[in-house]
């Protein structure tokens, strides 16, 4: 929701919930909105600050957002997979091309130069599809050594 902020009251249940995670990296705002409870936002004007500027630089605004997208997600992980498969595959389809353009038009073929630029793509898809499957398994390695609890009851009262 635009405008949020990180100030919170939170119940004791939700407390609890957030001090039940052995997390040793603890991205707040990821945390809070995992533990899964009602959310209820409070809406107040925003005052622009009077005095003094925020100690946040672009940099650790950038590793903050960082931090979030590798503790709550693995989708970069499934982009280096999907990239590795997509660059693999165009490179076969084309070294496929290449060859048969050789044989039918051998006048147009440049000796060497395609066939070497399709390998080397080949073999970094390869490179790149593999990584992507070792960095799923470390992923779900990553997910399973931060003994996350499975679930979090709510109590109705």
């Amino acid at each position: 929701m635009p405008g949020v902020r990180d100030y919170r009251m939170m119940t004791r249940q939700v407390v609890d919930a957030v001090l039940s995670m052995s997390e040793y990296s603890r991205f707040s705002k990821g945390i809070f909105s995992w533990v899964g409870f009602n959310t209820k936002y409070l809406s107040y004007g925003n005052v622009q600050r009077v005095a003094g500027k925020s100690d946040w630089t672009i940099w650790q605004l950038f590793r903050y957002a960082m931090d979030g997208i590798s503790d709550f997600s693995q989708a970069p992980l499934n982009i280096t997979l999907w990239l590795g498969f997509i660059s693999f595959f165009v490179s076969f389809i084309a070294i496929i091309f290449i060859v048969v353009r050789h044989w039918i038009f051998p006048q147009y073929a440049i000796n060497g130069w395609s066939s070497l630029v399709c390998i080397i793509l080949l073999i970094g898809g390869l490179q790149l599809l593999c990584i992507g499957l070792v960095g799923r398994y470390i992923g779900r390695i990553y997910l399973q050594v931060k003994r996350r609890p499975i679930y979090i009851i709510k109590e109705k009262k």
